[in-house]
Formats: C-alpha cells, structure tokens, sequence
C-alpha cells in the first residue's frame, strides 16, 4: 500500500546514496519512530537497527535525556556563534571535555585545541584546510599532497570525496581533486599474496607508502588520512603492525597523521578511541556521529599544539583566521553532546561493550563455514561479513546479481536493519545493546542467509 508519507517522499526527496531512477517505482521504507535499539515503520513493525542508522545513534533512539538536554538548551540559548571572539558555555565546556578524551600517546605534541563543524565530512575537509594553512605558516608551499587509502571513506564535500577511495564517490563528480593520492587498502583477506601472513603484509604496504612519498617528494606530501578501522570501505580492520610500520615511514618524510575516528569515536572499537586500541599517535583527529549519540548534527577537528601554534602564527600575519561555520559549535548540539559524553562514562559503557563485544563477535563469527561466507571481521561493536561466490577461490559475485543488497533486504523482512556495502554487511549496533539483542541480530541475520542460499543462482 502506498501511503500518502511515501507519495510526498517520491514527490519531493533527493535521496543520497540511492538510485534515483528506482526510487520512484520501489519507495521509500518510512520511519516514525525509534525505542531502544529499534525503530518502527508506519504498520508499526519494529526493527533492530543493527547500523545504529548510519553509525551514530550509539544511545539507541528514545534516550530522554538528550532530548531534554537539547530542551534546555533551546529555552536558554537557541543559537549563538564563535566568530569574532565570541563564544557560549556549551562550546566551552564541550572543547574542555574533548581535549580530556583525546589520545594520550602522542606526549610531545598531545591534541589541545578544537575546532567545531557539523559532519565528518566538515570535520575532515577542515583538516585538509589546517594541513595546508600549516604548511603556509612553516614556509612548505610546496608540501600540500594528501594520501588517503584505497576503500577509504572521509567524506562527500570535494576534498573528502576526492580523500575517499570509493569509485562511486568519484564517478561523474570529476574527483577525485588534484594533490590527493590513494595507496593500498589494507585487507589481508583481499589484498595478500599468497602464504603472506599479516605482519608481512604490512611491511610490504608500508614499503609501498614510503615508495609513493619518495617519488612524489617527501616536500610535497603534508598528510597521511587514516580510518583505525576502515567504515564504509567494508569494516576492515587494520593487520598486525600495520600502524606501527605506517607511521615509521610517515615520521622519516615529516608527513602529519590524521585519523578519522568518525565511526571509531566513543567506543565503537571497544576503546574510547580507535587511535588508542590500534596505537595510532595523530596530529589531527576528527571525530563526529557518536560524540551527540546521533542527536544532533556536530563534528570536531582536534589539532596538535604545533599545529595551533602554527595557525597562531599565520593568522597574526594575516589578520584572521578565515574559516569555520555558521552553525560551529551550535549550542543546542553542543549541549546534546556534553549529555552524551556524560551518560557514556555514568553507564560505563566501555565497560559494557568489553562485556557483550565477545559475543557479538564470536556470535557472527560462527557464521564463517556457511557456503556464502567468506570473511568474517570487526572488533568491539562493528563488524563486517563478507560474501563470496566461492570459498576457496575468494571469486566475488557478479556485481549485477548484487548479493549483499539482497541478503540485506531479506535481513529486513526477518526484523533486522543493516548495511551492505557490495557484498559486505556491516554491523554496528547501538552501543547500549543487550546479550539478548544481539542473539536476536545474529538470529535475524541468519535466518537472512538461509533464504539467500536457497534463492541463490548457480554460479557459473
């Protein structure tokens, strides 16, 4: 039945990430609202939302004290700015809080300053702004070249579009920009030759990276970007000694460090940061979706001291800092983040996801022998499984048969939201789900696979 919600949605939404010219014929799936870790259409069928919608909603999607933190704040101060030198508690406090958060590992040159935004992709396309204002105030005009990784996810704007290594985030757009470079993407499972073990694997890679520096020329290559585990490009979770390895070649051609915590932020990995569980030691780090549990729109650009006191520097010589954002640190969301950071460490939620992660994971993991699966990957509260039309050969299915949309779809109709990213499912739940939930995805899902398997054609 069509309802009068999908024919206004057909008549007016440009959707992203969706075929436009399918759409119309196929509609919208309408939500209204959210309890929990579920959310329910217009029959009123509820759903675990195993992607916490796209990542965020780390508190599930019915916290009451978001809501009336975000009430509060509205009745106080509804909108106020940081330019000029002016500024408003809730951007103060949450700056304050941040900086307390940020990974300690990088002693010499630790993450003091912050600078608000309103998505990751703001969030990293202010990184790309700082890395060449930095090079600016140091005299390296010169040294503006930015490497990403192959199946990176950074963004949609121009520069993190052309910083994400994803073919359809380039195709048509005319991306990626020039000075942006990819290297390998590093997936063992995919990219290892064969009886390479992991730690091998990510020698060779790093032997690539310090490869491709050398010959564009350590004064012109400024920055590194770095997922600790890899999104949208497929849950990939970094080898052994990958980041180690990394960042020696990035440490011997002063090359910057950024890791992009937008998914791995607040707990995700099982650790407040990814940085701190896979040893990654930053000079900017960005961070977004669960620092407001979803509720609201806001990101934060956290930068080195060197880095700030470079930018200090060049806008006394300028005259100005000439960036940032309307809606900066908007005090509403600021004020709904502040919440969620403090419910985060009321409720120990670390210490409930080093409680159920085991389960989630060995829970999906037991899903490795079924004749779909391939791999099986992820860490903490997100993981990734990945389908194949051959076990032993790793073949791939033809991209047309589109298999991992079709197993996510029939996870929907079993009451189980997730996301295929080509033939991965990505996981990641709301952070407060239960050990019962989570039997409930893992049943959902597998009853998902059955109907693929039987459904499935022949493969040639």
């Amino acid at each position: 039945m069509t309802t009068d919600a999908a024919r206004r949605d057909r008549a007016y939404l440009f959707h992203p990430y969706t075929n436009l010219a399918r759409h119309p014929a196929e509609g919208p799936f309408v939500v209204v609202r959210g309890e929990g870790v579920r959310v329910f259409d217009e029959t009123g069928r509820g759903y675990i939302e195993g992607m916490a919608g796209l990542w965020c909603a780390a508190l599930g999607f019915s916290e009451p004290r978001l809501a009336e933190a975000g009430a509060e704040q509205l009745r106080t101060l509804p909108f106020y700015h940081l330019f000029g030198s002016k500024s408003h508690l809730p951007a103060i406090d949450l700056a304050e809080r941040l900086v307390a958060l940020a990974p300690k590992l990088r002693e010499k040159a630790p993450l003091t300053r912050v600078l608000f935004a309103n998505s990751g992709s703001e969030a990293n396309d202010s990184a790309v702004k700082l890395i060449r204002y930095y090079n600016n105030a140091l005299g390296r005009p010169a040294k503006k070249k930015i490497i990403s990784r192959q199946r990176a996810y950074h963004g949609v704007t121009v520069a993190t579009a052309s910083l994400t290594g994803l073919p359809n985030n380039h195709r048509d757009f005319d991306l990626p920009m020039a000075g942006v470079l990819h290297t390998e993407c590093p997936h063992h499972y995919r990219g290892a030759r064969p009886g390479e073990d992991e730690d091998a694997f990510s020698t060779r890679l790093a032997a690539s990276l310090d490869q491709l520096i050398t010959a564009e020329g350590p004064d012109t290559v400024a920055a590194f970007f770095a997922e600790p585990v890899m999104g949208a490009g497929g849950v990939v979770v970094p080898p052994a000694g990958y980041f180690e390895k990394v960042q020696a070649v990035l440490r011997q051609h002063d090359v910057l460090l950024v890791a992009d915590e937008v998914i791995c932020g607040f707990g995700r990995t099982g650790a407040q940061w990814g940085s701190e569980l896979f040893g990654l030691e930053p000079d900017i780090l960005t961070c977004a979706k669960a620092l407001s549990a979803g509720a609201a729109p806001i990101s934060a650009t956290l930068v080195s001291e060197t880095i700030w006191q470079a930018c200090v520097a060049q806008s006394e010589k300028i005259g100005v800092f000439g960036h940032g954002f309307t809606y900066s640190a908007h005090p509403v969301a600021a004020a709904i983040a502040l919440e969620a950071l403090k419910i985060y460490q009321e409720r120990e939620i670390l210490s409930h996801i080093g409680e159920i992660a085991p389960h989630f994971q060995a829970g999906l993991r037991q899903f490795a022998d079924h004749p779909l699966v391939g791999e099986v990957r992820g860490v903490g509260l997100v993981a990734g499984v990945e389908l194949v039309a051959d076990k032993a050969t790793k073949a791939a299915f033809p991209p047309a048969w589109a298999m991992g949309a079709r197993v996510a779809a029939l996870a929907q109709k079993h009451g189980l939201i997730i996301r295929a990213m080509g033939d991965t499912l990505a996981f990641a739940p709301p952070l407060i789900i239960t050990r019962a939930e989570i039997d409930e995805v893992l049943a959902c899902f597998g009853r998902a696979l059955i109907d693929a398997n039987v459904n499935v054609p022949a493969f040639p």
